[in-house]
């Protein structure tokens, strides 16, 4: 009976036991003794609301009813997105989203989360305030160009503000300014007017040197074509002096300028006839109106030549009328010269005359005898002597 009073007490023992393990495992009581923390997370245990210690990642244990944790606190980089309306120093009201990365190390948490009450409104404060002072001092297309600048200005800022806090910024990134609507399609109608602009001048550019070149290209195809007319003229008149000589050579010589100009007259109806726009042709009836014809175009190519040699001997004649108004004029000047050189030998020799009867004879005399009688002759030389 003792042996079977030892074995229920123990078998008692052992189901208490394992009662105590399986409350402590899987009741209320675990949650008080021990918790789990992930990893890149840190959890504070404090005991009676004093900090204790950090709790990193992994199983850790707690005084039951006398120690608590706070909510995990993440170790990896994150992003706040701050939303930001302010107005451009030409009074342009703008929307700004910046986004701020930071991260809180391990040896910081205990900073981190006991420093700052609200960290993500602190921080975004300091976004506001930054870029709000960057914005009034520039324009709106100023503050387009700024972005960078605006951005390392904030980060410059919520670094050094921050670290003491146990926050470490990242980066700053302005992703955007935004204006208002009507502002930016003022904006893309100006960009649009300018462009227009552009666009015009290079057509008018491209027109100006289309215009030029078609004028040149006229210009040159004139020149060739006066070359060819030139050319071809040329080569008719020297095939009608090959003609006529040839005519002349087998004695058709009286009859040779008569017999051309009718050859002459048919090519050129043939002529008329092929490339003509016009299809009725008139012609003379009968081979007498045919020489007529033949003779008026001979008088009239008579009367050309005996007018163009008329105005050749116009031209000579005039050259020639010329030539002696020039000579008679040559002629004038020198009659005029030569007596304007009599007038004045006359007036000198006036002049001297003048001069000799106003001296006295006897000095006249002497003067005149003194000047020609030698020095032994005048008056008073024996006595000298």
């Amino acid at each position: 009976m003792e042996g079977v009073i030892l074995f229920l007490v123990i078998a008692v023992v052992l189901v208490v036991v394992v009662a105590i393990i399986a409350a402590l495992l899987f009741g209320g009581l675990r949650t008080s003794l021990m918790f789990t923390v992930h990893s890149r997370e840190a959890v504070i245990v404090e005991r009676f609301g004093k900090f204790r210690r950090v709790a990193h990642a992994g199983l850790n244990f707690k005084a039951p009813f006398v120690d608590s944790i706070t909510k995990p606190i993440s170790l990896r980089v994150q992003q706040l997105e701050v939303n930001i309306e302010s107005k451009t120093k030409d009074n342009v009201f703008v929307t700004v989203p910046v986004a701020v990365q930071y991260v809180i190390k391990e040896e910081q948490v205990v900073d981190a989360y006991y420093k700052l009450s609200n960290p993500e409104a602190q921080i975004r404060s300091y976004v506001f305030d930054t870029v709000r002072s960057a914005l009034s001092g520039l324009e709106l297309d100023a503050a387009f160009e700024s972005k960078d600048d605006i951005a390392h200005s904030v980060e410059q800022t919520l670094s050094t503000r921050m670290q003491e806090f146990g926050f470490n910024i990242i980066n700053t990134l302005v992703q955007d300014i935004s204006p208002d609507s009507r502002v930016r399609d003022s904006m893309n109608s100006i960009n649009a007017a300018q462009r227009d602009r552009v666009a015009a001048q290079s057509l008018a550019e491209a027109d100006k040197i289309k215009r030029v070149t078609q004028a040149e290209a006229e210009a040159e195809s004139k020149r060739l074509q006066g070359e060819g007319v030139a050319a071809q003229r040329k080569a008719i008149a020297l095939g009608i002096a090959e003609q006529y000589e040839m005519l002349r050579k087998v004695g058709i010589e009286n009859s040779a300028e008569q017999l051309l100009l009718m050859t002459q007259y048919f090519d050129t109806m043939q002529d008329v006839a092929r490339n003509g726009r016009s299809n009725v042709l008139y012609l003379p009836s009968n081979p007498g109106a045919v020489g007529s014809m033949g003779d008026e175009i001979r008088t009239a190519m008579l009367q050309a030549q005996a007018a163009h040699q008329a105005d050749r001997d116009a031209d000579t004649a005039d050259a020639q009328h010329r030539q002696r108004v020039s000579a008679q004029e040559l002629r004038d000047q020198e009659e005029a010269r030569a007596q304007q050189a009599r007038s004045e030998a006359e007036q000198r020799a006036r002049e001297a005359q003048k001069q000799a009867q106003a001296q006295t004879p006897t000095q006249s005399a002497e003067g005149f005898l003194g000047e020609n009688l030698p020095p032994w002759a005048h008056p008073g030389s024996a006595n000298q002597g």
